[in-house]
């Protein structure tokens, strides 16, 4: 422990030279004594003096942003600074008010909060970022001593970590809750599908690895009939459907290099080596048809179709929902950009969809 050394902050300071470990010595000292902290603080203001002018290491965030939330000035200062060495954009408050005024002005990625603070505590602001839909998505990690953790994750915090701490682990808890907040966001809430932001990644990363790869677009026909017949939770249901069929098959193949996402809607995107793309659209074809007609009540069922009255009083007809598949491989042309693969993809999935029932089709165009 700090308080046991025999060799003061200061003199250790001095004989490295290395601010940053001299930060992570002061942090210790001020979490387990207040005395302490006053004593340290003309060392504090050399610490900063040397940091200054000192090279930072390479930055580990992306420019995420990060409310420290600390009504002791000379922790809030040396978090700031480890944060923005690591690439982070920091903004301090010394409370639970003033945190809340600065999330609801600008959301911040992250929130790192102390439990223990006059008025509001950290307990406190978790239960109240978390009740207001504005705030209630944003990651909090709480800073405690107490050791009454499970308070902080009750209260909704996504982690916690326990004072006194050092620099290594702070920067690991921040990027790990990024990460996994990052993650959630990307997923489809109904499918659980990573969306358009990790389709848009995965394409581009297998254009600049120059893999051979195929983007499958797929679409789901005669959808929305099928939802205003049956309604919203039905129509829920067969977008898990169609899912999890495409999921079953994409990932059957020994081959596990294999993506499945959610544009959106009844949109889906699958990215697999080009051998495989047309061997998966079959099979997703042949079953897809054999499960849909299951999500029909029998009478409908038995007659293949169902009627719905359109806005002039007409009674339409409307065959069972089928799925449409196009295909656009770097086999047959080049990709500079993942837009352009979806965009071939897509414009092959229009065209099948002329055909009855569910169809696929590959661009076999070239350039």
């Amino acid at each position: 422990m700090i308080g046991t050394s025999r060799t003061s902050p200061y003199e250790l300071f001095v004989r490295t030279n290395r601010p940053f470990d001299y930060a992570e010595l002061l942090i210790k000292a001020a979490a387990v004594s207040g005395s302490v902290r006053a004593r340290m603080q003309p060392m504090l203001t050399a610490h900063m003096a040397v940091a200054a002018v000192q090279p930072l290491p390479s930055p580990q965030g992306a420019g995420e942003k990060v409310l420290v939330v600390e009504d002791s000035p000379t922790v809030a200062q040396l978090v700031a600074l480890k944060l923005r060495a690591g690439g982070y954009s920091v903004e301090l408050v010394a409370d639970g008010p003033a945190a809340l005024d600065a999330t609801r002005r600008d959301s911040p990625d992250l929130i790192l909060c102390d439990v223990v603070m006059p008025g509001m505590d950290g307990y406190e602001l978790t239960r109240t970022l978390r009740r207001d839909p504005r705030t209630a998505g944003v990651s909090i990690i709480m800073l405690t001593a107490l050791g009454n953790v499970m308070e902080g994750l009750d209260a909704g915090a996504d982690d916690y970590i326990v004072k006194p701490f050092n620099d290594i682990e702070l920067m690991a808890r921040i990027k790990s809750v990024l990460r996994r907040n990052k993650d959630l966001r990307a997923l489809s809430p109904l499918t659980g599908l990573p969306g358009n932001f990790s389709i848009a990644e995965e394409i581009e990363h297998r254009i600049r690895d120059e893999e051979h790869f195929a983007v499958m677009y797929a679409d789901l026909d005669n959808f929305k009939p099928y939802n205003d017949h049956y309604g919203f939770a039905r129509g829920d249901k067969v977008l898990r459907m169609t899912a999890l069929l495409i999921q079953d098959v994409a990932l059957s193949h020994e081959e596990q290099n294999v993506f499945v996402g959610h544009v959106g809607g009844d949109d889906f995107i699958i990215v697999t080596p080009s051998h495989l793309a047309e061997s998966i659209a079959q099979r997703i074809v042949e079953r897809f048809d054999d499960r849909a007609i299951k999500l029909y009540d029998p009478k409908d069922a038995a007659r293949g179709y169902i009627e719905i009255e359109n806005r002039m009083g007409q009674i339409q007809r409307f065959a069972p929902v089928s799925i449409s598949v196009g295909i656009a491989t770097s086999e047959i042309r080049a990709f500079t950009h993942y837009a352009e693969a979806v965009a071939v993809a897509s414009e092959m999935k229009s065209f099948t969809k002329k055909s009855t029932g569910s169809t696929w089709a590959v661009d076999r165009r070239g350039h």
